[in-house]
């Protein structure tokens, strides 16, 4: 869609119609629909635009026809490059979101400061560590990787532990249709509705557990004690273990209302921060809603801004 030719007139104190905070599918999605309907912004990312898309080898479930992450973040960055109404602050993270009645500021890692009449926050989700989740003891400070960093070459004709049961464990599979890698996903009671789609994959084997006790690696395998939701226990033993334990929110420091897991309810935001994305809860985190929302964020901020809400 281009450029409407004719833009929001932005008062003299204000960088910009929209900022735009993280450049995941979500924000990406918001700078362009602003762009749509003639509205300037900013997009903010630490990063490059859309660095989570780049980690997901396979994709079934996107319009289009995108068959990966990266062709499908490859269009999206493509479309922004071309959208002359949105400025791109790449590598800088936003310090302070704060909201007032009129404006929202947003002061940059820089020390400069950005003011709009609305705020689109993106800034999506990051990944747990063991430490992080109350149902596994591991040695202190233990780092692991996600499963989608594993290498499938090294991972043939091995046995894989995957703690947690997080939906990257399906995108892990369907890119490596042919792979001989034995999966044990060990994960919590939280984590049931999550493994329906691997289920019935006979790579895979499914441990339930009320909570897992892991231990420093010797001689290149892993060991386990699972202790089972009817109080049973087991060792299990792996050749290597691999996270999908899920993600953690990530949002600037200010005037963002947070629930008691870290996420930010849209209908809890001062009306002029705006949150779209996987942000928004834990629920209903895909590509397209993500696309979607983003959409959606960028249109309320259009609406608002006319006194049409």
């Amino acid at each position: 869609m281009a450029d409407t030719a004719s833009h929001t007139e932005v008062p003299a104190a204000h960088a910009t119609d929209l900022i735009v905070i993280g450049g995941g599918p979500a924000g990406c999605a918001a700078a362009r629909t602003a762009a749509s309907v003639g509205m300037r912004s900013i997009l903010v990312e630490p990063d490059r635009l859309c660095r989570s898309l780049h980690r997901i080898p396979a994709l079934d479930n996107v319009l289009g026809g995108h068959t990966s992450g990266p062709a499908l973040a490859d269009v999206i960055t493509a479309e922004l490059a071309d959208t002359e109404l949105c400025r791109q602050e790449l590598g800088r993270h936003v310090t302070e979101l704060r909201a007032a009645d009129d404006h929202v500021t947003v002061t940059l890692d820089t020390g400069t400061r950005l003011t709009a009449p609305h705020a689109v926050v993106a800034t999506g989700v990051g990944p747990l560590q063991p430490g992080d989740v109350p149902w596994i003891t591991a040695p202190g400070g233990l780092t692991l990787s996600p499963l989608w960093q594993a290498d499938p070459d090294d991972a043939e004709g091995r046995t894989l532990l995957v703690l947690g049961g997080d939906r990257p464990i399906g995108t892990f599979l369907r890119a490596h249709p042919a792979t001989g890698t034995r999966l044990l996903v060990a994960y919590p009671e939280a984590d049931t509705y999550k493994i329906e789609e691997i289920r019935d994959d006979p790579r895979v084997m499914l441990l339930p557990v009320e909570h897992l006790t892991l231990y420093a690696s010797e001689g290149g395998t892993v060991t386990a004690d699972v202790r089972n939701r009817g109080g049973g226990r087991r060792t299990v033993t792996a050749d290597a273990v691999h996270l999908s334990i899920g993600s953690a929110p990530t949002a600037p420091a200010g005037d963002l209302v947070r629930d008691a897991d870290g996420y930010s309810p849209p209908d809890r935001q001062h009306p002029r921060i705006i949150v779209a994305g996987d942000l928004r809860s834990a629920r209903y985190q895909r590509i397209m809603t993500a696309l979607g929302s983003g959409s959606e964020a960028a249109l309320r901020a259009y609406y608002a801004a006319r006194e049409l809400l």
